[in-house]
C-alpha cells in the first residue's frame, strides 16, 4: 500500500455510531469503524480520533429549556468520553493498543490529554482517542478536532459523514445538489457550506491543515483516501 500520509486525525460524529438505532450504539457500526481504523493503523499510518457525543447527549436542547449552557456543554463532553471508551474497548479486543486521553481529568477512565504525550503514543504505534472535546464550553467537537489535528502535527484531518463529500446544498433534500471534489478554505468559509463550524474551518485555514470530508461507511473509503484516491471532498 502506497501511503500518502504519515499521521492523521479522524473526526467521527456521535450520531454515526447509532447506526440503525435512534440512540446509543450500533455494535455493527462500532465494529466496522474499528476494523477499518485498525487496518489503516497496521499499514503504518499513525491515527488519532475525536468522536462527538450526539448519540448520547446534546446540550442544545437543555439550553433551549433554560438550563445553563456551560453545564450542558460539560455534560456533552462527558458523552464524548463514553463514546471514546466504547471505541477503545472494540479496538483493544482486537489486540491493538489504544489510549483515551481526556481534556477533562478523569483518571479512572483515561489519562489527562497533553499534545506531547499524545504524539509520543502515536509514535509508539498506539491509536489515540482524544475525548472531552477541547475541555471548554462553547466549542464544538469539530473545533476540538481541528485543534487536536494541529497540536498533534497531523498531515490530514478527516471528517467522516453520512454523505460522500461537500455539496452546494443539502443532497438529502435537493437532488440537484452538486458535489465538490476540491475546495479552498476561503470558498468554503465565504459560502458557509456548513461542513464544519466556522471556528474549526478558520483554524484549519490559518494553520494549513488539509481537510477531507467523506463517507466513512462506504467500505474501504478510509483506506482509499489515505492512498491518494479521489474520495470525498478535499479542502485546502
Amino acid at each position: 500500500m502506497m501511503l500518502k500520509y504519515k499521521r492523521i486525525l479522524l473526526k467521527l460524529s456521535g450520531e454515526a455510531l447509532m447506526g440503525q438505532y435512534e440512540f446509543g450504539y450500533d455494535p455493527k457500526v462500532l465494529t466496522q469503524v474499528a476494523e477499518e481504523i485498525i487496518a489503516v493503523q497496521k499499514s503504518g499510518i499513525e491515527i488519532a480520533l475525536v468522536i462527538g457525543g450526539g448519540n448520547v447527549f446534546r446540550g442544545k436542547g437543555l439550553e433551549e429549556a433554560g438550563f445553563d449552557r456551560v453545564r450542558g456543554d460539560q455534560m456533552g463532553m462527558l458523552a464524548t468520553v463514553m463514546n471514546a471508551l466504547a471505541m477503545q474497548d472494540v479496538i483493544q479486543k482486537r489486540g491493538v493498543a489504544c489510549d483515551v486521553l481526556s481534556a477533562l481529568a478523569i483518571e479512572q477512565v483515561g489519562e489527562k490529554y497533553s499534545a506531547l504525550n499524545a504524539r509520543e503514543k502515536l509514535k509508539q504505534g498506539r491509536i489515540v482517542i482524544c475525548a472531552a472535546g477541547s475541555g471548554n464550553p462553547y466549542f464544538t467537537t469539530d473545533t476540538a478536532a481541528s485543534l487536536r489535528a494541529i497540536e498533534l502535527q497531523a498531515n490530514l484531518l478527516l471528517k467522516a459523514t453520512k454523505v460522500d463529500g461537500i455539496y452546494n446544498a443539502d443532497p438529502m433534500k435537493n437532488s440537484d445538489a452538486i458535489r465538490y471534489d476540491q475546495l479552498h478554505y476561503d470558498d468554503a468559509i465565504d459560502q458557509r457550506l456548513g461542513v464544519m463550524d466556522l471556528t474549526a474551518m478558520v483554524m484549519c485555514h490559518d494553520n494549513n491543515m488539509p481537510l477531507c470530508v467523506f463517507n466513512m461507511f462506504d467500505e474501504g473509503a478510509l483506506t482509499a483516501v489515505l492512498t491518494g484516491k479521489k474520495i470525498g471532498t478535499m479542502v485546502s
